[in-house]
């Protein structure tokens, strides 16, 4: 029988320290839903008392049927008893199932920050413990910086956790709260500390400050313990916390422990990882192991080849089990495995040798003038396609003009207006469009969108929902404004999402391009036949 390891999720409290992080009660909500339907242990809702986000929450906490409900606070304070101290109320009273509180175990934060004499801080954390354990199910210590603590003054940071566990503590849980230990020290600290307090009682909590704080909790498990602490994609105060999306399958996968997660559950961490991202409107970590949408990509020729071959010759898991997929990329670097699979990736049929030896140095000649295939698969597919003519003619672009105005409106507020005059041919016919739009970019979709849903209504509800530009720089003599601009684009109709490249010297003119290829794919997509 493997080993038990129980998880603790702390996303929802430590992970909201992260700057630029705003958690609702909504997010947290189906945040801790979906934390508890993959098999985490306990999760950490926040701090009650603190703010009114974590009050509502544990007011209305989601119904759960995995994990324990943990509600964060701390050791009374000096001069109170547990039973009177105004902190440690909202927690018992809370309808969390259980405690964490956190207390000082560095004999220089209790002398400078709390200026209290040090075996009053011992006596806080036992009172404590010894409260909260009779009012909840469990109660758990954090020991801040108990690592810098146990480095400075053993015997007092020992004394420290010796007085929780004692006093009833289920879980002792070590704290890098500065990230600046390292994996060899958390191992033989947390061995030494395990011949005073029971290794299954002891737990980690690692930060990121030096990048090791996947492996100091990976250590601190070798080492015995068996609670791990860590956030949905590494969320956290500084440089982040231990990313739980490394932790869990590298626990489970790689060192054959035991957790709530069920083997049918491990898929989900990619959509969980998704999910969170989604949740608080940022761009995820492509490049994040395990569960990043490039985790699992392949570029280079000679490893495409091999991995046609056996995806075991570049891949260390197999990515469906935890819900990634494998993605092959196609670019300069590529040779005719990257195309093949590409190709067989997107459904499309080539068997002419010739067609696709002429394909890849289309690749590499676009690419070579800025284009770039790695995150506009759409554009590629429509590449391809086009190459043995199965892209029908859809429209033809005349012309386009933008025009932006500058001035003061009657109000005297300095205004910009964006206009567009788009000229299409369809049906043999000329269609000239006139838009405005919230910039250069969206007056020329409105107009062109104006021009082709007379003929394709599919793109009514179709959406712009990302635009991102790039410039580089031309080689030989620049003065750096006749660089080329490349523009990708993201759009979306309904669940579907697809991403296209323009390029040029001029910006809009690149922003047509990739807009064309979006409205192009759309239509083909959509089974559309030419309005010709």
């Amino acid at each position: 029988m493997a080993e038990r390891v129980y998880l603790f999720d702390t996303t929802l409290r430590d992970g909201a320290q992260t700057s630029g992080v705003d958690f609702s009660v909504a997010d947290k909500t189906v945040i801790a839903q979906a934390l508890d339907d993959l098999g985490v242990d306990y999760i950490e809702g926040g701090w009650p008392g603190a703010n009114h986000t974590d009050d509502a929450f544990f007011e209305s906490p989601p119904a759960l049927s995995n994990a324990k409900l943990v509600a964060f606070g701390m050791t009374r304070r000096p001069g109170r008893s547990a039973e009177n101290d105004p902190g440690l109320a909202p927690l018992v009273n809370s309808k969390a199932t259980a405690n964490c509180l956190v207390g000082k175990s560095w004999d220089f934060h209790v002398d400078v920050a709390l200026e209290i004499p040090r075996e009053e801080n011992v006596a806080m954390i036992a009172d404590s413990i010894a409260f909260c354990k009779m009012r909840k199910e469990e109660a758990m210590y954090d020991a801040e910086h108990f690592f810098d603590g146990y480095k400075a003054n053993p015997d007092y940071a020992l004394q420290c956790v010796k007085a929780a566990y004692e006093a009833g503590a289920r879980w002792i849980v070590l704290c890098d709260t500065n990230g600046g230990t390292l994996p060899h020290e958390v191992y033989d600290i947390v061995k030494e500390v395990s011949a005073h307090v029971p290794a299954d009682h002891l737990g980690i909590h690692a930060h990121n400050d030096t990048e090791n704080a996947v492996a100091n909790s990976l250590a601190a498990v070798r080492a015995g313990a068996r609670h791990v602490q860590g956030t949905l994609n590494g969320l956290g105060e500084r440089c982040g916390n231990a990313n739980m999306m490394s932790l869990i399958p590298s626990l489970i996968l790689k060192m054959g422990f035991e957790t709530g997660i069920k083997e049918d559950a491990l898929h989900k961490l990619t959509s969980i990882s998704r999910l969170l991202d989604e949740r608080l409107n940022r761009a995820p970590n492509h490049h994040q192991p395990y569960v990043g949408e490039r985790a699992f990509a392949h570029k280079g020729g000679l490893h495409v080849s091999a991995v046609a071959k056996d995806p075991t010759t570049y891949e260390h898991i197999n990515p469906e089990l935890v819900g990634n997929r494998r993605q092959i990329v196609v670019s300069d670097q590529a040779g005719r495995s990257n195309i093949l699979a590409r190709l067989e990736d997107a459904k499309v049929k080539i068997e002419d040798e010739g067609k696709i030896r002429q394909l890849l140095d289309d690749v590499k000649k676009k690419e070579h003038e800025g284009y770039s295939y790695d995150g506009a698969d759409a554009s590629f597919e429509l590449l391809a396609r086009r190459s043995i003519g199965q892209v029908p003619a859809y429209f033809k672009l005349s012309r386009f003009r933008v025009m932006d105005d500058r001035r003061r409106n009657a109000m005297g507020e300095l205004v910009t207006e964006s206009e567009a005059t788009v000229t299409l041919d369809m049906r043999g016919q000329c269609y000239m469009r006139v838009a405005m739009g919230n910039g250069p970019v969206n007056a020329l979709d409105n107009a062109l969108r104006q021009a082709l849903v007379e003929f394709y209504p599919v793109l009514k509800d179709m959406q712009l929902v990302d635009y991102k530009v790039r410039i580089m720089q031309p080689s030989g003599d620049s003065t750096g404004t006749d660089a080329i601009t490349r523009v990708v684009i993201e759009s979306q109709h309904g669940d579907e999402r697809w991403s296209t490249v323009g390029v040029s010297s001029n910006i809009i003119d690149a922003s047509y391009i990739a807009l064309r290829d979006a409205y192009i794919f759309k239509l083909f997509s959509a089974g559309e036949k030419s309005a010709d």
